[in-house]
Protein backbone atom coordinates (compact mmCIF):
# COMPACT_ATOMS: atom_id res chain seq x y z
CA UNK A 1 0.00 0.00 0.00
CA UNK A 2 1.23 3.39 -0.86
CA UNK A 3 2.28 5.46 1.66
CA UNK A 4 2.40 9.45 2.74
CA UNK A 5 3.03 11.58 5.71
CA UNK A 6 -0.24 12.48 8.42
CA UNK A 7 -0.27 15.91 7.46
CA UNK A 8 -1.78 15.08 3.84
CA UNK A 9 -4.97 13.88 4.88
CA UNK A 10 -7.65 15.83 4.03
CA UNK A 11 -10.73 16.70 6.44
CA UNK A 12 -12.65 13.96 7.64
CA UNK A 13 -10.14 11.41 6.02
CA UNK A 14 -8.48 8.43 7.80
CA UNK A 15 -4.77 7.01 7.42
CA UNK A 16 -3.10 3.64 9.24
CA UNK A 17 -0.03 4.71 11.15
CA UNK A 18 3.11 2.75 9.86
CA UNK A 19 6.30 5.08 11.88
CA UNK A 20 7.69 7.68 13.15
CA UNK A 21 10.39 9.35 11.08
CA UNK A 22 13.21 10.01 13.36
CA UNK A 23 14.95 8.50 16.77
CA UNK A 24 15.20 12.20 18.63
CA UNK A 25 12.85 14.03 21.48
CA UNK A 26 9.99 15.18 18.98
CA UNK A 27 9.81 11.46 17.84
CA UNK A 28 9.87 9.59 21.08
CA UNK A 29 6.88 12.57 22.07
CA UNK A 30 5.02 11.00 19.27
CA UNK A 31 5.15 7.53 20.04
CA UNK A 32 4.37 8.18 23.64
CA UNK A 33 1.08 10.57 22.70
CA UNK A 34 -0.02 7.29 21.02
CA UNK A 35 1.03 7.42 17.27
CA UNK A 36 2.20 4.03 17.27
CA UNK A 37 2.19 1.32 14.37
CA UNK A 38 -1.26 0.17 12.94
CA UNK A 39 -3.41 2.75 15.17
CA UNK A 40 -6.22 4.44 13.19
CA UNK A 41 -5.61 8.19 12.79
CA UNK A 42 -8.71 10.70 11.64
CA UNK A 43 -8.10 14.23 10.81
CA UNK A 44 -10.73 16.97 12.02
CA UNK A 45 -9.86 19.71 11.35
CA UNK A 46 -7.36 23.11 11.03
CA UNK A 47 -6.80 26.29 13.44
CA UNK A 48 -8.09 29.17 11.24
CA UNK A 49 -4.60 29.75 9.67
CA UNK A 50 -4.04 25.88 9.03
CA UNK A 51 -1.45 25.39 11.72
CA UNK A 52 -2.01 23.37 14.41
CA UNK A 53 -3.96 20.13 13.03
CA UNK A 54 -6.43 18.03 14.97
CA UNK A 55 -6.25 14.23 14.84
CA UNK A 56 -8.57 11.78 16.73
CA UNK A 57 -7.18 8.86 17.49
CA UNK A 58 -7.84 6.36 20.76
CA UNK A 59 -10.37 7.95 21.83
CA UNK A 60 -9.30 11.22 22.25
CA UNK A 61 -8.31 14.43 19.92
CA UNK A 62 -4.41 15.55 19.47
CA UNK A 63 -2.97 18.77 18.22
CA UNK A 64 -0.07 18.26 16.20
CA UNK A 65 1.62 20.99 14.35
CA UNK A 66 2.02 20.61 10.93
CA UNK A 67 5.93 19.81 11.01
CA UNK A 68 5.48 17.23 13.83
CA UNK A 69 2.59 15.73 11.60
CA UNK A 70 5.00 15.70 8.42
CA UNK A 71 6.99 12.93 10.26
CA UNK A 72 4.32 10.44 10.76
CA UNK A 73 3.96 7.90 7.92
CA UNK A 74 0.43 6.48 7.04
CA UNK A 75 -0.92 4.37 4.72
CA UNK A 76 -2.60 6.72 1.89
CA UNK A 77 -6.21 6.66 2.25
CA UNK A 78 -8.44 4.97 0.09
Amino acid sequence: MPKTTLNKLNRGQTGIIRDVLGDDGVAIRLLEMGLTDGEPITLVGAAPLGDPLEFALRGYRLSLRISEAERVEIDSPS
